[in-house]
């Protein structure tokens, strides 16, 4: 094998990431690395990181970032808060391009990280709070649920914690112990708070926040995921949100996958076939979470609709 094709194969392991001390002991000298950066085919992320085949990239992929920005800061660097929550591949935080990691003692600011920019925090954090996923250490999911919603507001902090369940990167008894975790630091008190109103059955953060605004207009669905069968057993559809009661479902109808044309179609069916059985279908969308108001007034109508039409 020759050297470009074992640093590839380190690299595709790696995100396509590759330090200076690996090219080298694949046969590369620092010269050539050099020559491939000039030239645009390798690209450097961070002291001593290097992306390899940079030019097939649009851009630096992100987890190439978050990789190389740990490495720059040495072994003993662990990605911490929203990077570890992207990194579990939880749901729930904004989108943001900064690199959170934690380092011990004295920090040594690498000498280059390209993109994004890293917040380095000093964290107090025991080695078995400690994972390590695809060679990245970060914290493990319930050492980072604990630190995120201590940080986040509520709508965020039950997103996130219902994400962490409902993929079950933890399960329900685990957060049981969140409250010892938290116990002492600055936000406990929301924190505690926020526990109370996980449920792992949301598959989404939209189906949260439309949960969250239902509960906080005094309008709680009774069930998530509901089931609607006709009388022989087929499967008609599942609301994300119901109310049994008054037959209603809503629905919580995201950019994804609910944007996609075959959900479209697909959406419109099972609408057409719960409104047939007497079903009230209710639609809300991430912008109408923003308004504290409207989920729940739009709710409350269609349960005033529901009496009027049983008496």
């Amino acid at each position: 094998m020759d050297a470009l094709a074992a640093v590839r194969r380190v690299a595709y392991a790696r995100d396509g990431i590759v330090t200076l001390r690996q090219a080298r002991a694949a046969g590369f000298p620092t010269y050539e690395v050099q020559r491939l950066c000039r030239a645009g085919r390798w690209r450097v992320v961070a002291r001593g990181s290097y992306l390899v085949d940079a030019d097939l990239y649009d851009g630096v992929p992100r987890r190439a970032q978050i990789r190389a920005a740990l490495e720059s800061f040495g072994p003993s660097a662990a990605a911490v808060l929203g990077t570890a929550v992207e990194l579990h591949g939880m749901d729930g935080l904004q989108a943001t391009e900064m690199i959170h990691l934690s380092v011990p003692g004295p920090v040594a600011k690498p000498a280059r990280v390209a993109h994004p920019e890293v917040v380095v925090h000093q964290l107090v954090i025991s080695s078995e709070q400690l994972v390590r996923v695809c060679g990245m250490t970060m914290t493990g999911p319930l050492r980072t649920l604990a630190d995120v919603i201590l940080r986040v507001d509520r709508f965020s902090a039950v997103s996130v914690l219902d994400s962490a369940l409902n993929r079950r990167l933890v399960a329900a008894e685990d957060l049981l112990s969140l409250p010892r975790l938290i116990n002492g630091r600055r936000g406990a008190v929301a924190a505690r708070a926020f526990l109370a109103e996980v449920d792992g059955r949301a598959q989404s953060p939209l189906e949260t926040r439309a949960r969250l605004r239902c509960v906080d207009g005094r309008v709680p669905p009774d069930v998530l995921q509901l089931e609607v069968r006709d009388h022989d057993g087929y499967l008609l559809g599942i609301g994300d949100l119901g109310w049994r009661g008054y037959r209603i479902i809503a629905e919580a109808d995201g950019r994804s996958p609910h944007g996609l044309p075959e959900a479209v179609f697909a959406d419109r069916r099972r609408q057409n076939r719960l409104v047939n059985a007497g079903w009230t279908v209710l639609r809300f969308t991430w912008q109408d979470t923003l308004r504290p108001d409207y989920i729940p007034w739009t709710v409350r109508q269609a349960m005033t609709t529901a009496r009027h039409q049983w008496s």
